[in-house]
């Protein structure tokens, strides 16, 4: 194989998944809101003095979602890309995408409030 073609696939996948990350950020409105509020999240693990292990959790819950809204982000396209009339499997597609960032996002909030509650309410004086 030819080395000089497969490290200019590598560059090109690279710059590919690149664009693939500021077009996300660039033209998802959820996409957004999951940065604004993971930039909260990391604010607040700094304020609290957060442990190594309740980083991890918290960094992981925030990939979780930004990955899992990216994923429906690409079956949403995929789908209007294949079909631009109403099938029910496109239906089952695009609402099941949806339903995984949904389900990621109640974890995500499950582990933040399981990490940041008892520390917020310590902070307060509670």
């Amino acid at each position: 194989m030819n080395t000089d073609f497969k490290h200019r696939h590598h560059h090109i996948s690279f710059n590919s998944a690149i664009n693939g990350l500021k077009l996300a950020i660039t033209t998802e409105i959820n996409m957004k809101i999951i940065l604004i509020a993971a930039v909260f999240t990391v604010f607040c693990g700094l304020l609290l003095n957060i442990s190594y292990n309740e980083w991890l959790a918290v960094i992981l819950s925030i990939a979780l979602v930004f990955v899992t809204e990216m994923i429906n982000t690409s079956v949403e396209a995929v789908t209007d890309l294949v079909t631009e009339q109403w099938h029910k499997d496109a239906k089952i597609a695009k609402d099941v995408a949806g339903g995984m960032v949904l389900s990621a996002s109640f974890f995500a909030l499950a582990i933040g409030l399981i990490i940041f509650l008892p520390k917020l309410s310590s902070f307060w004086g509670a």
